[in-house]
């Protein structure tokens, strides 16, 4: 069994001693159906088998082979009863016939060979048994390798419209996004997100998987289609079979029985989520739907909650190569969601990034060899118009966002034009660590973000 496994089992074993109630039974009665598909999915060998199960499932396909159950003895057949032979007919009595002679045979001499005429015995033939070479075990394949880029940092909020966030003069809604940040780095000035929600939108950025109509629908419920199989695997199953690191920061995720932070905090079975105004939800949590994650440990282990944040970016060794951050709802600019009088909207989301940020670019990690990725996750609807008020025309194209990168390995206050979407995240993230494309990552049409992070020239 690989060390990795074991370090994956011990970590399963840590998270569920933390979990109580339907939460624990709901990660063992899921480990159950885990382990049967990652050990089916490892032995198809199928192409689209995620890491993880691949690991996992040849662990444990080694460890299951099936010994051949001895047949029983059949008992032995009694055998059949010998036919009498009939009786000798009764001869009449009569005198008894004399018996024939017969002349004794004289027995021949043994004929005696002399000692010196024998043959010799014939050597025993001696053969040397070559002495066979083991095959040489193929040798592991390489592990990938990151380039010039070690750590990322994925940012994602909540969108009010392109002009809110990057719009010139008094069109934008956010000063220190585009003000203070934009002139540091890379704007994509056509970058769109898939659709509006905020819950298929993450969901693409970490495994690749289009939008469905449950993910759209926000999976206030974690049935159907808002839970993925443990074959499909995610950025972070990469990583780790990578040899890389990730983390994923959550502010004000609490576990909801306590009131207390906890780690990767989703609705158990069939029930509905309750979210408190402008406070955690899963729909701004990517990794709490994939049973890649969450049944082996994975998700329990690297979805914190926002406050370790502080504490990885104290030191390059605490700091994970993939971090990926998310405000509450009201920090993330989503609409009605943040109290009375208080900032909202992209003002909310603009005033959140202001407190964030910073500790990013001035971590040890990011200014060795970081990058920044600032996004937006979904698209909040247009405001509701007050009582004799006319509706503001909606935008030309309400999916797009745009989105910034900053490092510097990146020319400050350059533009770049290409189409890009969350699938272009999830690819950006996989050139830079040498990994392979998952899902929809890899589709012909994808495009990396920022070519020149990783010495290509832009298409656009």
């Amino acid at each position: 069994m690989t060390g990795w496994l074991l370090v994956r089992l011990r970590a399963a074993i840590a998270a569920a001693a933390t979990l109580t109630g339907k939460r624990f039974g709901l990660l063992v009665a899921s480990s159950v159906v885990a382990t049967a598909g990652i050990v089916a999915a490892a032995a198809t060998n199928q192409p689209e088998a995620s890491p993880l199960a691949t690991v996992l499932g040849h662990s444990l396909a080694a460890d299951r082979t099936p010994v051949p159950t001895p047949t029983p003895l059949e008992p032995a057949a009694e055998p059949e009863p010998e036919e009498e032979a009939p009786a000798a007919p009764v001869a009449h009595e009569s005198s008894p016939e004399p018996e024939a002679f017969v002349p004794e045979e004289t027995a021949p001499e043994p004929v005696v060979v002399p000692e010196e005429a024998a043959p010799e015995p014939a050597p025993e033939p001696t053969t040397e048994e070559e002495p066979t070479e083991e095959p040489e075990a193929p040798a592991p394949p390489p592990k990938p390798e990151a380039g010039r880029i070690k750590h990322v940092f994925v940012v994602s909020v909540a969108s009010s419209g392109y002009e809110a966030a990057f719009g010139s003069g008094t069109a934008s809604q956010m000063p220190y996004l585009n003000g203070k940040l934009r002139p540091k780095g890379l704007l994509l000035t056509n970058y769109s997100v898939l659709t509006e929600g905020l819950t298929p939108n993450g969901i693409a950025t970490i495994s690749g998987q289009p939008p469905n109509k449950d993910t759209e629908a926000g999976c206030a419920k974690f049935e159907g289609e808002c839970l993925y199989a443990v074959e499909t695997s995610t950025i972070a199953e990469q990583l780790e079979v990578g040899g890389f690191t990730w983390r994923a920061y959550m502010e004000g995720m609490v576990d909801p029985t306590t009131n207390e932070p906890a780690n990767c905090v989703y609705p158990a079975g069939t029930e509905e989520e309750m979210v408190e105004p402008g406070g955690y939800s899963a729909q701004l949590n990517p990794f709490t739907h994939f049973h890649s994650l969450l049944d082996v440990g994975g998700c329990a282990e690297g979805d914190v909650p926002i406050t370790e944040l502080k504490k990885d970016l104290k030191s390059e060794a605490k700091t994970a190569n993939y971090s990926y951050i998310s405000p509450d709802l009201c920090s993330a600019g989503v609409a009605e969601q943040c109290p009375e009088g208080a900032p909202a909207g992209a003002a909310a989301a603009d005033a959140w990034l202001t407190e964030v940020v910073p500790q990013i670019l001035e971590s040890p990690a990011y200014k060795k060899d970081g990058l920044l990725i600032v996004t937006f996750g979904g698209v909040n609807p247009p405001p509701v118009p007050a009582e004799g008020e006319a509706a503001p025309p909606p935008p030309p194209n309400p999916l797009k966002t745009g989105a910034l990168l900053v490092s510097k390995f990146i020319t400050k206050g350059s533009t770049d034009a290409a189409r890009y979407s969350p699938y272009s995240l999830l690819r950006t993230s996989e050139e830079l660590f040498g990994l392979g494309y998952l899902a929809e990552a890899g589709g012909t049409k994808v495009k990396a973000l920022g070519p020149a992070l990783l010495g290509k020239k832009s298409a656009g």
